[in-house]
């Protein structure tokens, strides 16, 4: 399975649905993403897979039945009753009733959970709908319904894995799925995020137990600083854990061009960490995740994309790929008078910077105590096919 193509997920869902249209994910994101992969020339062999509808019985493996079945009323009404919203926070702390409530949340789980199962005997997939990061098992939560990493990593641990790696560089918390598994070592996760933003949790000592790490980072967190992070904090995590399976949730609002964080990332960034963890293990799950900028969002996850198959960004992109660009409209201040390189380059210019001590110090406490080193067991997946971690790392 390693020599085969990564896989793309996507569906026509992005291309129609929208939340309100003040809200900060009323803008095209997946669809752009989807694109512009087309227009450079990267889709893989008959294109991206189109993503499953979760069943409601599927999304149970998670979610509060009373949960699903309160979001498949309110889509079929389009109203919350009171008692919903206040139980269910559907209509209510950033999370509206739109018109596919359900189905679009359900659409994206759908295909992190594809992800997972295609990639269990080996592979790389790309969800660019995925990373909602932030749902609760009973209730919306951070403009996330449902929380398809969760999904997805039941999915991985249903087929036998018993040692995956989540990492999460969005500039908000995975509060969500850290939570989810709390009580489970199987899963260990790791959060890059914005200290004291929103959902104001993660903070360095917070570590389920010992299966997680969190690393809050201060405003203005640059280039420099997450590649300082990479080799002395995450690189180390991951090859002392040897993970059977790694989930990398990719949030872009961590860019510095993003209306909802302080941080101050190119996309050189993102595509730094996925260019060295997509090796590290056997398995490998790339999800988009928060971003608010329209531009910067789908530059970075095609990049991203183009990243997991080898494809060099063109120094100018090619006439398609800029139409696409410039067809998008941002009703924020920084859509008035977008820079040009926003149409017609796909890489950011490095935005590099001083590694300060509060970046320093969270890399030091995250490699403390570490669980001890995991020895790759063998397990056969019912294809029969041989589930097992990665040889000794690379030096």
């Amino acid at each position: 399975m390693r020599g085969m193509h990564p896989l793309l997920i996507g569906s026509e869902i992005y291309r129609h649905s929208s939340y309100e249209p003040k809200h900060p994910l009323a803008i095209p994101r997946v669809s752009t993403t989807l694109y512009l992969i087309a227009a450079l020339g990267w889709l893989p062999p008959g294109g991206w897979i189109p993503s499953p509808l979760a069943t409601p019985e599927a999304l149970t493996r998670f979610h509060d039945p009373a949960y699903v079945a309160a979001l498949q009323r309110a889509e079929a009404t389009q109203q919350v009753s009171p008692e919903d919203r206040a139980r269910f926070h559907i209509g209510a702390h950033g999370n509206p009733v739109y018109r596919e409530i359900f189905s679009r949340p359900a659409t994206g789980a759908g295909g992190t959970m594809l992800a997972a199962r295609l990639t269990a005997g080996g592979g790389i997939a790309h969800v660019p709908g995925g990373g909602t990061h932030h749902g609760l098992r009973d209730r919306a939560s951070g403009f996330c319904y449902l929380n398809d990493p969760v999904l997805g990593l039941l999915e991985w641990l249903d087929a036998g894995l018993d040692n995956i790696l989540y990492v999460d560089i969005d500039a908000h918390h995975g509060d969500g799925v850290e939570l989810a598994f709390a009580a489970d070592p199987r899963v260990f996760t790791l959060s890059v995020h914005e200290a004291d933003r929103w959902p104001f949790t993660g903070r360095v000592e917070d570590r389920a137990g010992g299966h997680a790490r969190n690393l809050p980072v201060p405003a203005g967190f640059n280039d420099s600083e997450m590649l300082w992070l990479l080799h002395q904090a995450v690189l180390p995590i991951a090859r002392r854990l040897r993970p059977q399976a790694i989930m990398l949730q990719c949030g872009a609002d961590a860019l510095e061009e993003d209306p909802l964080s302080r941080l101050a990332l190119s996309n050189n960034a993102h595509w730094g960490v996925v260019r060295a963890l997509m090796g590290l293990a056997p398995r490998f799950i790339l999800l988009g995740g928060g971003g608010y900028n329209p531009w910067s969002v789908a530059r970075c996850w095609a990049g991203a994309w183009g990243v997991l198959n080898g494809f060099e960004p063109p120094e100018r992109l090619p006439p398609a790929a800029e139409a696409v660009l410039r067809g998008l409209a941002f009703h924020r201040a920084a859509g008035r008078n977008p820079p040009e390189a926003w149409f017609t380059t796909l890489r950011d210019a490095p935005r590099p910077g001083v590694v300060r001590a509060a970046v320093q110090r969270v890399a030091v406490a995250a490699v403390r105590d570490l669980p001890p080193a995991a020895v790759a067991p063998c397990r056969l997946h019912p294809t029969g096919l041989a589930l097992t971690g990665l040889p000794s790392p690379m030096p």
